[in-house]
């Protein structure tokens, strides 16, 4: 794709103004950094970051049996939330691969919008037209609709309410309000993708900018900046958040994928995927996401084995250098009876780099 059919931001001429520097990713042209990853980085875990997220897509599904309909979808139960929640969970194939990992915000048991990639949003919004034939409900691409910005961090809270007063007080998380901000009507939801506390802002697209604005105004003395896509993709993975095409996919299954704890095999619904994700759980020899720490500052990335005991027991899913750890970390996909109680190692361009098995949040573990 050149860049003349790239799609951009309702902000990117404020990412213009703040000096960003673009990439393309999934078909947009969006800011990968302002000042340098490694301080966006530390900027977001120590004080507040404002991320630019109206690449994302959002699909509205409505009618008398959106949320029968929507639980046949997903792996999680709808049925555990009420009005003015949100629920993470995949939505998968027959045979267990992935769809495309949502966020789903009931705003009433008849209408609920949903979050998807950037990279998956034709996808969702095509498998979900193709399933839904069977339930009385409608499914609109609403994406047009929405910006949506992300203001996280351990400031984010004050920061916001200097706007929303008291926003901190009323969202609980993976909670939502649809209020007027700035007289303009928007979704805040307290979620995000970076470990730390804070708030997602679906709003107009034209009403985006100056709320950006806002923020960074408002925010300034503590500590807020703007953050690119760079630093969002080291937080998630310091956080042990799975991307999709890495840590879940096509090939890989929530349960192998680390979130299995999204998939209600209990639920009464016979959802998609549920026979094939039921066998994947009950594996003699499973393989299973193992989150991991390099010694020294060498990245293992995608693609690299995972060595246990000089043996391929593995692949890397996701690797990045932990700005909070101070060393290299990852993510892999390993078959579990060959990496107990073996040494650990990384095949880095054939250098054995030592790994150490680590639970996330990788960043509290300092």
């Amino acid at each position: 794709m050149s860049k003349k059919d790239l799609r951009r931001s309702p902000l990117h001429e404020f990412h213009q103004e703040q000096g960003a520097r673009f990439v393309p990713f999934a078909g947009w042209e969006m800011p990968v950094q302002y000042s340098s990853i490694l301080e966006e980085h530390r900027k977001t875990r120590e004080s507040a970051g404002l991320f630019d997220v109206s690449h994302m897509g959002e699909i509205e599904v409505t009618g008398t049996e959106a949320e029968a309909f929507l639980n046949h979808i997903i792996t999680n139960d709808l049925t555990q939330i009420a009005d003015g929640q949100a629920l993470y969970s995949p939505a998968c194939y027959e045979d267990g691969g992935v769809v495309d990992d949502l966020i789903l915000y009931r705003i009433a048991k008849d209408n609920f919008l949903i979050c998807c990639n950037a990279s998956n949003s034709e996808k969702v919004y095509n498998w979900l037209v193709t399933h839904c034939s069977n339930f009385s409900c409608a499914v609109r691409d609403a994406s047009e609709n929405y910006a949506q910005l992300a203001l996280q961090g351990p400031n984010a809270v004050k920061i916001l309410e200097s706007i929303i007063p008291d926003c901190g007080s009323n969202i609980k998380r993976f909670h939502f309000l649809q209020c007027d901000i700035l007289g303009h009507p928007c979704l805040l939801s307290r979620t995000g993708y970076t470990g730390e506390d804070g708030f997602e802002i679906y709003l107009p697209p034209a009403a985006s900018p100056g709320l950006a604005r806002e923020i960074l105004e408002r925010g300034y003395e503590e500590g807020v900046r703007p953050i690119g896509l760079g630093a969002r993709d080291s937080l998630r993975l310091e956080a042990g958040l799975p991307l999709y095409g890495h840590e879940i996919s096509r090939s890989i299954s929530p349960i192998e994928g680390g979130i299995g704890w999204t998939v209600k095999l209990s639920k009464e619904d016979n959802f998609i995927g549920k026979k094939a994700l039921e066998s994947v759980k009950n594996e003699s020899s499973p393989k299973r996401l193992i989150h991991f720490k390099c010694e020294g500052k060498r990245i293992a990335r995608q693609g690299c084995l995972i060595l246990a005991d000089g043996q391929k027991a593995g692949e890397v899913l996701s690797g990045t250098f932990s700005p909070m750890t101070e060393c290299a970390i990852g993510s892999a996909l390993v078959e579990l009876e060959k990496v107990k109680d073996a040494n650990l190692a990384a095949d880095i361009r054939g250098k054995s780099i030592p790994i150490t098995r680590t639970k996330p949040p990788l960043h509290k573990r300092i």
